[in-house]
């Protein structure tokens, strides 16, 4: 018997820590925090995922955040290549969206260990301005990095609160004590971990059934009752589904701001289960 293997599956069931506690979830106010590199690649602190929002009320990541087939975003470009303006803002919509995560340690909270801190485009741009100006260098050096500064600002009449950075002038530690700055560096979790990829195989299915929502009831549920077929919410065609993605976020994630355009996309005009038997099934 491996002693070792039963200690760390025991161990992995006494911990009751939930995967998105690794998720900084900021509130509007000002923090300090220290980015600090990644331990899964030591090169970059700055991970890019691309995902896909509201399908079915829930949020998926998307397989080309690593390079990989996604079938919801060649259905996106399917509907994009049909010439009509309608089905390319439809299409446009589908196509995953960028959030960026840094691993970070926020300052007076630092016995929490690493958090993974989400933001979007106009604030990743800010933060590599910075690191590739020279009078900064390296800010996640444990020994010669820079703190930031984040201020979440929430002003009346923006849906989203506003995210200012400031770097601080003066080099720092990341932590007095050598040991405790050792540790923060190993103990981090693999994104991955908290933002699980589906198959091609599942997520096609997951698609299909968005597109095709009464099917996939039907198939839950062959022969509901006459009280169930009148009582229960019937679901929403995919006309009314594609005007509802911009409006929602990663639920766990707090200031998100998927795309900068909050228009609603128009439904697409083309019979969509032909579409997708066109592209999947030829």
């Amino acid at each position: 018997m491996n002693i070792n293997a039963i200690k760390q599956r025991l161990n992995s069931l006494q911990n009751t820590s939930k995967k998105t506690d690794s998720l900084w979830k900021t509130k509007p106010g000002k923090y300090q925090v220290r980015i600090v590199p990644y331990k899964f690649n030591k090169e970059n602190p700055f991970i890019e995922l691309l995902f896909h929002y509201n399908i079915n009320n829930k949020t998926y990541l998307s397989p080309a955040s690593f390079g990989r087939p996604d079938p919801i975003l060649e259905f996106a470009e399917k509907l994009k290549k049909l010439g009509d303006t309608e089905n390319w803002k439809a299409g446009k919509k589908m196509e995953p969206k960028l959030r960026t995560f840094a691993p970070v340690v926020i300052r007076g909270q630092e016995n929490e260990g690493v958090k993974f801190w989400g933001f979007g485009k106009t604030v990743y741009q800010e933060i590599l301005a910075i690191v590739a100006d020279p009078d900064y260098g390296d800010i996640t050096d444990e020994t010669n990095g820079r703190d930031i500064v984040i201020e979440i600002v929430e002003e009346a009449g923006k849906t989203y609160p506003e995210t200012r950075i400031r770097v601080k002038p003066n080099v720092s530690l990341l932590h007095d004590t050598p040991a405790t700055a050792a540790k923060l560096l190993e103990d981090q979790t693999d994104i991955t971990e908290i933002y699980s990829e589906l198959s091609y195989a599942e997520l096609k299915t997951v698609l299909e059934n968005w597109l095709n929502p009464t099917a996939a009831v039907e198939e839950e549920n062959p022969t509901p009752s006459v009280t169930q077929q009148t009582l229960a919410p019937q679901p929403k065609k995919v006309e009314e589904q594609l005007t509802e993605i911009p409006g929602v976020g990663i639920g766990s994630l707090p200031n998100d701001l998927p795309w900068d355009d909050e228009t609603a996309a128009p439904a697409p005009k083309v019979d969509v289960a032909a579409a997708f038997d066109d592209l999947f099934n030829s």
